[in-house]
């Protein structure tokens, strides 16, 4: 991979298109590093960082139906610690493991109700209530 990067602005065969970084790999192709924001032809949105054409460090994955994620990535997966906000307006806020709710967080529902604990997936046995005083 060269060091330099180069600014695209690219279009897929898919619809998709890519505005930001890229670098020429050992194999000659331009990959995504550095910083840019991805589109799906579905209206996803990525922006943020990049390696080797992969989501890797801080950024941000908006969706059509609302949802948003906002933290760190690693392998095209949420991984590390990031907010995750529902279509509905509730939240989580706390660490991530393969795109999946790991390890201590903070639930937010719908009505401002605070829940911390350690999650697992779907699973957070032992949550607890946090009351504002």
């Amino acid at each position: 991979m060269t060091d330099t990067a180069i600014k695209v602005s690219l279009i897929f065969p898919n619809g998709d298109k890519y505005e930001g970084e890229c670098r020429k790999a050992e194999s000659g192709e331009l990959v995504r590093s550095g910083t840019g924001k991805h589109t799906s032809a579905s209206g996803i949105i990525y922006t943020g960082e990049w390696q080797e054409d992969k989501m890797l460090g801080k950024g941000t994955l908006q969706f059509p139906s609302g949802a948003v994620y906002e933290g760190e990535f690693k392998g095209n997966a949420y991984n590390g610690f990031g907010t995750y906000t529902f279509p509905d307006g509730s939240m989580y806020k706390g660490q991530f493991c393969n795109d999946r709710l790991e390890g201590e967080g903070t639930f937010t529902d719908t009505q401002g109700l605070r829940w911390t604990g350690d999650f697992h997936g779907e699973a957070a046995p032992g949550l607890k209530l946090m009351h504002n005083l």
